[in-house]
């Protein structure tokens, strides 16, 4: 169904888009595939660090995904340095 297709009894408050707008945000969290393979933006390294650090990490996240959160501190670190 297009635009043009559209009864004249539907407008754009009682009708459904078959395409809804996609936004930024969407985009932002879309999967980057190749071949139906997801294509990893991120890079596996091993870190030591402290306990303390690790442990404030964890509760920072709520214990579940701490790596984001040691990602996101250091792309801030990264922004203000530049």
């Amino acid at each position: 169904m297009n635009k043009n297709s559209i009864s004249q009894t539907c407008n754009s408050q009682t009708c459904n888009d078959d395409y809804p707008e996609i936004s930024q945000s969407d985009l932002n969290r879309a999967v980057k595939r190749r071949n139906f393979a997801t294509v990893s933006t991120k890079q596996n390294v091993n870190l030591t660090l402290d306990a303390d650090i690790i442990t404030w990490l964890q509760q920072q996240a709520g214990g579940v995904d701490y790596q984001s959160i040691v990602n996101s501190t250091l792309r801030e670190a990264m922004t203000r340095a530049s």
